[in-house]
């Protein structure tokens, strides 16, 4: 059991990567957190983990806003009384397109849910982390962030941010023993991929990765819980592609 008696929020986590890390951090042992929007799916999420035997809770809360991540940490503590890693999972995008075509309030969904949640999510957490002695957050950006495809251009910027972001904070938290670590996943089978594509086909985009198929959450779950597990102690600033080779 590599994350035994340790404590996780995993947000979005009704579905996709989100749903794929919740359910590895329990069979490992992690007492986990669900936070999502989607509560229907969140509650099912949590009641599978449940009759798995493993611990899990459902959190409504919307990454973009400061209040309820600050009730989705506080709801933690009070339920398992501590806070050991946070994945910073949820994000959203734009259909694949012209940069011109996205709407100003679409931009602005996009960089609150991907990018201000980290500002929201270090605000409520990095206090605890520090009261305690420590923690470790993950975050999920995307290779967009390291090899921008056509089409995504304010996806792309967002993911890029999340990445310099999680550098910058593991420098200044190190002194903390906070640790932050960033994955990079190539285009998954999530929610999402349908807007990712946009006119391109699965064949087009599976023909740039080398190991020749898309993503699957598992493939982010166990990079996810490597770097969350004690395993990974030394390990900060770190930036994970996990791309079948794409980004090479």
């Amino acid at each position: 059991m590599r994350l035994a008696g340790k404590v996780a929020i995993v947000t979005g986590a009704a579905s996709g990567f989100g749903k794929g890390i919740a359910e590895r951090f329990a069979e490992e042992g992690a007492r986990v957190v669900l936070a999502d929007i989607s509560d229907a799916a969140g509650e099912r999420v949590a009641d599978s983990i449940r009759s798995a035997g493993c611990e899990a809770i459902y959190v409504h809360a919307d990454v973009a806003r400061a209040d309820s991540v600050q009730s989705l940490v506080d709801h933690t503590t009070e339920h398992f009384g501590d806070l050991d890693i946070v994945v910073n999972n949820a994000g959203i995008t734009h259909r694949n397109g012209p940069m011109l075509g996205v709407d100003e309030a679409t931009f602005d969904r996009i960089y609150a849910v991907n990018v201000k949640s980290l500002y929201h999510m270090a605000q409520a957490a990095v206090p605890l982390f520090r009261s305690r002695g420590g923690g470790c957050f993950v975050n999920v950006a995307s290779t967009a962030g390291v090899r921008p495809r056509p089409g995504l251009t304010w996806y792309n910027g967002s993911k890029g941010a999340t990445i310099i972001t999680g550098k910058s904070m593991a420098v200044e938290l190190a002194p903390d023993h906070i640790r932050v670590n960033t994955i990079n996943p190539v285009m998954g089978e999530t929610g999402l991929i349908e807007d990712f594509l946009g006119d391109n086909t699965r064949e087009k985009i599976i023909s740039g990765i080398p190991m020749g198929r898309l993503s699957q959450p598992l493939d982010i779950a166990n990079a996810a819980l490597f770097l969350a597990s004690d395993e990974a102690d030394f390990i900060t600033g770190a930036c994970l592609e996990v791309d079948g080779g794409r980004c090479v």
